[in-house]
Parts: structure tokens; C-alpha cells; sequence
């Protein structure tokens, strides 16, 4: 089996990756460890957060975990995320270059799109898992209307997504679920209740697999 299918795996048996943003660095590893043992093995580390590259690297080196580069808005961050160990790269925009890339180094590559043209042109090019961004503004019916004629297409809404509306996107036919500030909270990271960390991703697992 390809690398790039084993993290595919992953995502569909979880259901749920963390969007790790605007975490401390120092942080991080407790947050990871809360999210680990909550049920959560695949985190996403956006390049926007300070120290992104060695909290990839570190997370990487965790067992049973797989770990992605979000927010790659080009080629050159998707070559540094890559290097670090990134195992799935995450955009909130469509870039055939960056599709094109992961693939050539068995990396899944995860684009954003909005549109029905973006959702096929990101299919044709390669891409096996596509997030739809922003989610939240449209809602679980917009996921079931696209699967509608991209019937099979593994469609991750990201952006809005809340332990609210979880179910109802796993209902609309989502692959998975990404979720940001719900889970891997900053201010609950900076305050060191790790275990309401813990709490959340238990929740948030359950609720993807509507048990």
C-alpha cells in the first residue's frame, strides 16, 4: 500500500483531523498528547503558526500518529512541510502544482475548493480527499448537493465546523471532518486545561461516527 493511501486510511477510520493553529509551541506537545488520548490521530499544523515546521517534525515522530501541513498557499511551502515530514498537505485554495508535487513524493495532497469546477478540476488532477472551504458559511446540505453528481468524491469540510454540526456533516455524505479552534483551542492550551482538550476530541470522534 502507498504512504499516501495509509494516511487516506487513517482519515477515514478517525474522521476527525485537529487543525492545529495559533498553538504555542510550548504547548504543543501537551495538546497533542490530550488529543492523542481523546481518539484523534491525525493533526494538521498550519505554516502559519510559530514553529510549525519543528512541531511537524516532533509530532512525526509519535507513534500511531499522522501529521499534515495546513494553510500551503504555494509550492515552496508545500517543499518545507514535505521536508519537515508532513504525511498530507492541506490548502484552503486549489493549486494543480502543489497536487501535482505531494503525489510525486507519495504525499497526500488535501486542496480547497468552493466550487463545482474547482471540485472537478482538483479530481482530475490527483487529489483523493478535498476539503471544502469555508464550510461553515454553507452548510451540510452544500456537501450533500455536491455529491449529488460527484457521487464517490471524499469531500472534508473545514471552516465553521463545530460539535453541533458534525453529525449532520457525516450525514450529508462528508469523508471526514476538520476541525479548528473547537478542538485544539489556543486559549484552552494557554490556560493548561489540556483535559477539556482531551474531553473535546472523545466528543468529537463519537459524534463523526454518530455514536
Amino acid at each position: 500500500m502507498l504512504h499516501k493511501d495509509m494516511v487516506l486510511q487513517a482519515i477515514g477510520e478517525t474522521k476527525v483531523i485537529s487543525i492545529i493553529r495559533g498553538i504555542e509551541e510550548a504547548h504543543a506537545a501537551s495538546v497533542i498528547d490530550a488529543l492523542l488520548h481523546g481518539g484523534v490521530r491525525c493533526l494538521e499544523i498550519t505554516m502559519n503558526t510559530t514553529g510549525a515546521l519543528q512541531m511537524i517534525g516532533k509530532a512525526r515522530r509519535i507513534k500511531d500518529c499522522f501529521v499534515g501541513a495546513g494553510t500551503v498557499l504555494n509550492l515552496e511551502d508545500a517543499k518545507r512541510a514535505i521536508e519537515a515530514g508532513a504525511q498530507f498537505v492541506l490548502a484552503p485554495t486549489l493549486d494543480i502544482e502543489v497536487i501535482k508535487y505531494c503525489l510525486s513524493y507519495d504525499v497526500l495532497p488535501i486542496p480547497g475548493v468552493f466550487s463545482p469546477t474547482e471540485l472537478y478540476t482538483a479530481h482530475k488532477n490527483g487529489a483523493e480527499l478535498i476539503k471544502i472551504f469555508p464550510s461553515g458559511s454553507v452548510g451540510p446540505q452544500f456537501i450533500k448537493d455536491l455529491l449529488g453528481p460527484f457521487s464517490g468524491m471524499n469531500l472534508l469540510p473545514v471552516g465553521g465546523v463545530t460539535l453541533e454540526n458534525t453529525t449532520a456533516f457525516m450525514q450529508a455524505g462528508a469523508f471526514a471532518v476538520g476541525v479548528g479552534s473547537s478542538l485544539a483551542s489556543p486559549s484552552l492550551a494557554k490556560a493548561g486545561n489540556f483535559m477539556e482538550i482531551q474531553k473535546r476530541a472523545t466528543q468529537f470522534i463519537l459524534s463523526a461516527k454518530g455514536l
